[in-house]
């Protein structure tokens, strides 16, 4: 007992130090990161110096050139003082020029507009400098010379630090005097140096001592670690400076705020990993001791077998199922092992049956080698068709345990049969609808000849009307309703006989003439066919055309059939009662509307009533040939009229009609033209 408690305060110890590390090791890490941004920082700052110097001597340099210029344009003082007026206006830096004689005596002089009373105060001649000794040493070395810095007061306690610069003259190869240009050091860090350079920073010039002369600029953010570097600029003539540089440190690095928390959720994650990583070997060891012995079992059949597999013990709980099993019935292995009488996967209205089933197998009855047949639920309760085989169970004593069963899905054999059946379906519908075709062309000959005699004797009829067997001349009024007979009798013959030749076409795949037909005509040639059944049903008849409506391109005398068979099957939908009358929906609604179709413009037919609808059985077999729901139907109409109005380039559809009842519709090409 003592050396586990040795080990766990080891353990507890080696726990502490590795913590102490990670947070020396955080320290140390915000600490360096730190360093290294002040340092690149500091670096960053110099260099910014350095380069802010050498923009000073450069703009002095090109302003030395300019005042070289200057004395080339302008070698008369007459004309000189413009010329430099135009100088001072453009660098503000310079505050005044002035051109002496080799006496120093000055022979023109002009002032900056910008600063207008500078010698107000003191006057120029009164100068806070000696200029002699700098405009000698610029006529030894051939070149410019600049003075040290001066305050000149300005009056209220105001002041200006100024700097002057000796260029001597010649002319013809004689001294021709000097040119003294003054500088004011603010102007000098606010002109040469750009704008982007000095935002958010403090520069000045600073003596050797520290002394502060002149500061331009403001600190972005007050209060916050002040950064600075200085650069020495050295001007000839002895004049040397220091510029000095500030800014602050700003808000922390972004990354430097982030990295103690990154180290410290990393740390803490790392102590959580290793916690769990123990207690997971911990687990995985005591699982490995437990599954040892089943894993050589069950690797076997589940890596090699596709088949799903069970065993019942000798009371008939379920003791192992491999996945293939649990795939089939839709249920986890967790939720079948240790099922019995009834087991989850039986069907319900067959639970007695296989429980006598099973009851025979646990009594010794043994089960035909070649298996059965029977019938699975799933979870989600649809059927699955299976042929199970059972053989005996034994242990390695010889005794036996149970039963194992292997479950073939007989799912794939029962689809293809079932294709094969309506593979079957589909050859005898065509060999019926081959028969159907020849009957057609049979009776559309044997049809032809008592039509065209029935139009003749009509047409006879029509021409004996006028004579009476009296000899008098028969009235109007009697002769009226014999002669609207007669022609109608003409006229259905003859549509009669067209329909059944479109009928012997269409079987034997024959081109129509097709012509411009309005959709008014159309509808108005088969509405007295449609107004007797409709007034024998008590049904009342709608038509409605859009006037917008243009012709169609069709074969009249087909479209207007599929027309009479849409109308005369929304009638039949209403059997008598069914809806009542006194409800208002006997009613029968044939309409025409301007249309898309395809990429073209047509107009659609619609064909609505208020019957009993199409079931989903009905739908899926709404168009098969020989399917009617009518005794003395053939079922041949709707797959007709799909025919004729696909031969037209439409599409025959249909859909719910509210409150009840089903609407046709299909869409004709607009006539050419």
């Amino acid at each position: 007992m003592s050396t586990l408690s040795a080990a766990a305060g080891l353990r507890r110890l080696l726990w502490l130090l590795a913590g102490l590390l990670l947070v020396a090791l955080f320290a140390l890490l915000v600490f360096l990161l730190r360093e290294y941004q002040h340092g690149q920082q500091q670096a960053a700052l110099q260099h910014e110096a350095a380069r802010m110097g050498q923009d000073v001597r450069s703009g002095l340099a090109r302003s030395v050139q300019d005042l070289h210029a200057l004395q080339s344009v302008a070698p008369s003082p007459a004309y000189w003082p413009v010329v430099a007026a135009e100088l001072l206006n453009t660098q503000r830096k310079l505050v005044h020029l002035e051109w002496r004689d080799n006496a120093h005596a000055t022979r023109v002089q002009r002032h900056s507009p910008f600063l207008p009373g500078l010698h107000a105060a003191r006057s120029r001649h009164e100068p806070l400098i000696d200029l002699r000794p700098v405009c000698e040493l610029a006529r030894r070395l051939d070149g410019a010379a600049y003075s040290g810095s001066y305050f000149l007061p300005l009056g209220q306690g105001r002041g200006i630090e100024l700097m002057e610069l000796c260029l001597p003259l010649n002319r013809d190869g004689r001294a021709d005097g000097y040119l003294v240009a003054t500088y004011s050091m603010a102007g000098l860090l606010a002109e040469l140096i750009p704008a982007e350079a000095r935002r958010g920073r403090r520069l000045s010039w600073t003596e050797a001592d520290g002394t502060r002369l002149v500061m331009v600029g403001e600190l972005a953010q007050a209060g916050q670690p002040l950064h600075h570097a200085s650069q020495l600029v050295a001007l000839p003539g002895g004049a040397t400076w220091l510029l000095r540089l500030e800014q602050s440190g700003g808000a922390e690095h972004p990354v430097a705020a982030a990295l103690p928390l990154a180290v410290g959720a990393l740390a803490l994650g790392l102590l959580a990993l290793l916690a769990l990583l123990a207690r997971d070997l911990r687990r995985r060891q005591r699982a490995e001791r437990q599954l040892a012995e089943a894993l050589a079992f069950r690797q076997a059949m589940e890596d090699s077998l596709l088949t799903g597999l069970r065993a019942l013990d000798l009371e008939g709980r379920l003791t192992y199922v491999n996945p293939a099993f649990c795939q089939m019935v839709g249920l986890s292995a967790e939720q079948l092992l240790g099922t019995s009488i009834p087991a989850p996967y039986w069907p319900t209205e067959q639970i007695e049956e296989y429980r006598q089933r099973l009851q025979a197998r646990l009594a010794g009855q043994r089960s035909p080698r070649e298996g059965f047949e029977s019938v699975f639920m799933r979870a989600d309760g649809s059927r699955l068709p299976v042929r199970v085989i059972e053989a005996p169970l034994v242990d390695a004593q010889g005794r036996q345990t149970g039963w194992m069963s292997a479950i073939l899905d007989l799912s794939a054999q029962r689809r293809n049969e079932e294709l094969l059946r309506v593979s079957q379906e589909r050859l005898q519908a065509t060999a019926r609808l081959a028969m159907a075709g020849e009957m057609a062309s049979l009776i559309s000959h044997e049809l032809n000849q008592p039509l065209a005699a029935i139009a003749s004797y009509a047409s006879g009829s029509l021409n004996l009307l006028p004579s009476t067997p009296d000899g008098a001349a028969p009235t109007a009024s009697e002769l009226g309703p014999l002669r609207s007979a007669l022609q109608r009798i003409a006229e259905q013959a003859e549509r009669a006989g067209k329909v059944i030749k479109s009928v012997a076409d269409l079987v034997r795949q024959r081109d129509r003439e097709r012509a411009a037909v309005a959709p008014t005509d159309l509808l108005q040639a088969i509405w007295p066919l449609l107004q007797l059944q409709a007034r024998q049903q008590n049904i009342e008849l709608e038509r409605d055309v859009s006037p917008d409506c243009p012709p169609v391109w069709c074969q009249r005398t087909m479209i207007e059939q599929v027309l009479l068979n849409l109308a005369r099957n929304g009638m039949q939908a209403m059997p008598a009662g069914d809806p009542p009358g006194p409800s208002g929906l006997r009613r029968l609604r044939l309409s025409a509307r301007r249309a898309v179709q395809g990429r073209g413009e047509g107009v659609e037919f619609a064909v609505a009533d208020h019957g009993q609808g199409i079931s989903q059985e009905q739908a899926e077999q709404l168009f098969t040939p020989f399917f009617t729901t009518k005794p003395e139907g053939m079922g041949l109409g709707l797959r007709l009229c799909r025919t004729v109005v696909e031969q037209h380039g439409g599409a025959l559809q249909y859909s719910a009609h509210a409150p009840r009842g089903t609407v046709f519709r299909f869409t004709l090409p607009v006539a050419p033209g």
